[in-house]
């Protein structure tokens, strides 16, 4: 697929001169730094970051803020920092615990926070002005795959819905107002939700209410009868079961495998100014993600880690099963999953495919969120970062797609590729 190309304004322009300056001083100090990688690596670790921040491709800010979420998926976030591979790459990477997506957003727009470990869809919400204020965005990679999924209540168990087409043939027969909630309108739990209850017939815009709750309040909630389900990431799933409130219908891996999840969003502004801290942070989360993905003991020693007050606040035991591909539903079934939460996958975890950014502008269009189609190559191409993703991958040693697209066929058995866009949101039976 071809990006689609505009003139650029005079002001564009100019920031397009000023990051290719940064792009070629970077990668000057790339390939010095691979040439004398077999050296730096017999070098104490502090002596060698010393080394990656003096070039020129030094990061204009040193100490970056990143937002997070308590969730599992923010863990290369996390490890990149408390392992310190932050400073192999020049910068101090700082985690900001937030309470909800809402404030990510906020703080975001009026640069409180430099990035986060954000909803994919939120940051495509906010570039284009979907529910409050537009800001030009941009993903910088993404940070793992699948890793989430849809609870149901016990009380909805009780009523005889075990999976999707029981609960539509439930909610069929017994008219009352069915809740469920997602964490953020234009974000991926939303959409997960919704296109799962729409493979089963139920439109969630018509057929249910749907609320949003921040993933940390979620279990309490169903606890207190607040809602019949809910679709959030780990380990708030596990967490329902765990304290026997709920079960796992779907996982979201279930609905879309090896989906795009969270990612490492920013302002489009923050990357114009800071090009090489944007690749420097890039390069330091995909190592990290790297490390992870290793062993599990590395991913045990992830969810120890993470699963202190200061990260998700909650038992690692809670984590780390799920983190291994080890999962219960809550009903009596276990399985091992070939397609449990990822964070590297040789690079395939992580790179911004055009495809996976333009998806959730045809959903935001499927649900009403947009009123017209957008340009979604041009809008994709815009936001998702490729090129400054390339080079912070070759800085750590990560391997690229053969393509800036890639083809999936969902759980109602509809394949997208990013070719018809417009035709896929419209192609819909159920939409709003």
């Amino acid at each position: 697929m071809t990006p689609l190309t505009r003139s650029p304004s005079p002001d564009a322009a100019r920031a397009d001169m000023t990051a290719n300056a940064g792009r070629r001083k970077w990668l000057g100090g790339t390939a010095r730094a691979v040439a004398g990688a077999g050296l730096l690596s017999l070098v104490d670790p502090l002596v060698r970051a010393g080394a990656w921040a003096a070039g020129t491709d030094a990061p204009e800010k040193t100490e970056v803020k990143i937002g997070f979420i308590p969730l599992t998926d923010c863990a290369s976030v996390v490890m990149a920092s408390v392992l310190g591979i932050d400073k192999k790459y020049g910068v101090k990477i700082t985690p900001s615990k937030e309470a909800s997506w809402a404030a990510v957003r906020d703080k975001l727009m009026n640069g409180e926070l430099d990035m986060a470990h954000v909803l994919y869809g939120l940051v495509y919400g906010v570039h284009m002005g979907i529910g409050g204020p537009k800001k030009d965005m941009a993903v910088l990679m993404s940070l793992n795959q699948n890793g989430q999924g849809i609870t149901l209540s016990k009380k909805l168990l009780d009523s005889g819905a075990r999976d999707g087409e029981s609960l539509a043939k439930l909610m069929a027969a017994e008219k009352r107002e069915y809740t469920f909630a997602q964490t953020f309108p234009t974000g991926t739990h939303a959409m997960w939700l919704y296109y799962w209850l729409a493979a089963y017939g139920i439109n969630p815009m018509k057929d249910a209410k749907v609320i949003t709750v921040p993933p940390p309040q979620m279990v309490a909630n169903m606890r207190v009868g607040n809602m019949d389900g809910y679709c959030v990431g780990e380990p708030w799933g596990a967490r329902a079961i765990m304290d026997k409130i709920g079960f796992t219908t779907v996982t979201s891996q279930g609905i879309w495998t090896d989906h795009p999840e969270k990612v490492l969003g920013t302002s489009a502004d923050f990357v114009n100014r800071n090009p090489n801290t944007a690749r420097a942070v890039t390069a330091a989360i995909l190592e990290a993600g790297k490390w992870i993905d290793a062993s599990p003991e590395n991913r045990r020693k992830t969810a120890e880690t993470i699963a202190a007050k200061s990260y998700v606040n909650t038992d690692a035991s809670g984590i780390v099963d799920r983190m291994l591909g080890q999962y219960e539903d809550g009903l009596g079934k276990k399985w091992t999953d070939q397609h449990a939460m990822r964070f590297y996958a040789d690079g395939a975890a992580n790179f911004p495919y055009l495809s996976d950014g333009m998806w959730f502008l045809t959903q935001h269009k499927r649900w009403g969120l947009l009123k017209d189609h957008p340009d979604y190559l041009a809008i994709a191409t815009q936001i998702n970062r490729i090129e400054l993703y390339k080079q912070a991958a070759q800085a750590a040693g990560v391997s690229l797609p053969a393509s800036e697209t890639r083809t999936s066929k969902l759980i109602d058995g509809v394949v997208w590729d990013g070719s018809n866009p417009a035709a896929y949101a419209d192609g819909f039976k159920v939409k709003a």
